[in-house]
Formats: structure tokens, sequence, C-alpha cells
């Protein structure tokens, strides 16, 4: 029988730097991703973008990129994408490991990514706090808004992302966050 090597935050906090890989700590676990394709960051920068416009504007928080959140004792999780509500950017050290979940993830799948593992950071991101996960799907061309009351399921090009308790007046077609997707 095989043995895990489970580490601790501190050792977590520890491991180099690396450009081409991105370390997650699920329940212990280290877990190494490499780097996305072209297609994953127009996907991820688009929506950040359009995102971060109408964060900024209605000052209702902030819009991070691949931002570490330690979700439990042992899990820490780097969202594509994140939102941090105002209220709780007020609470938050810049220089420290943010605790808790952000107020939306957002997982832009890759090719390499497991269904069991997504399914896996969903049920984090929402058991740690977030409101809602987005699940973004480039090669179906869908996206999974999934909250604490269930899951909806955006796709076609007629459909449009919303998130009216999120962002009242967010609204970004299919077809537009999908144009440059290869």
């Amino acid at each position: 029988m095989a043995t895990k090597t489970l580490f601790t935050i501190e050792q977590f906090d520890q491991l180099p730097e690396r450009n081409d890989v991105i370390y997650e700590l699920d329940e212990g676990e280290l877990a190494t991703m490499a780097r996305p394709r072209l297609s994953h960051n127009l996907v991820r920068d688009d929506l950040a973008y359009h995102l971060t416009g109408l964060v900024r504007a209605a000052k209702l928080g902030r819009i991070v990129v691949e931002t570490e959140f330690q979700l439990a004792e042992n899990t820490i999780r780097v969202p594509d994408i994140a939102f941090i509500a105002a209220d709780r950017m007020r609470e938050i050290d810049p220089g420290r490991l943010i605790q808790g979940a952000p107020t939306l993830a957002i997982e832009v799948v890759s090719p390499s990514d497991l269904a069991e593992d997504l399914a896996c950071k969903v049920d984090q991101y929402i058991g740690a706090g977030a409101k809602a996960v987005w699940v973004v799907y480039i090669r179906a061309r869908e996206v999974h808004i999934f909250r604490a009351s269930g899951v909806q399921v955006l796709r076609g090009a007629d459909a449009f992302l919303e998130d009216q308790e999120l962002f009242p007046r967010f609204s970004l077609s299919l077809a537009a966050l999908f144009q440059y997707s290869l």
C-alpha cells in the first residue's frame, strides 16, 4: 500500500516559486498544475477584465487572478479568478495568506483537469463560504454556476453569463466570452 506525504501550511509556504507550476494543497496533499495554455489564459483574462471594470466602477470589492486562499486547515486553492467583496477586503491583510473562500471563485477548465477534482474544488469553495463558483468549460462553451442551493448551466451562443446576486449590472454573452478561445 502506498503512503501519502502530507504537507502542513508551513511546508507549503516554503515550496520554491516556479514559473511553470501552480501549487495547491488538497487536504494536506500537494497538487501541482502546469501553467495553462493560451486559450485558457485568453478566456480567464477577458472574463477578469470585464468583471474588474464593473467591480471597480461600482466599488463592490476586488477581482484577483491566481491568488491563494486557505479554505481549511490543510487546504489551499488558487482559483483562476476570484472576487472578494468590499466588506471582506477591509478584513484582509494583503501581506498574508487569505483565510476562507473568496466571495466568488472562478475555475477555467483546462484539458488536464479531472471532473472529480473540479467537483472537489467546488465543494471546498462552497463549504468554506463562497457564495458562488463559476466553472468555465472552454471546449464545451459552457459555464456552470454553483451555489449551495444548486447548479445552473449556461450554454449556447445566445446565453448570457449573469449573476444578479453578486453583480446586478453584469451581463456577458457566452459568444463574447469564448470569441478568442482556440
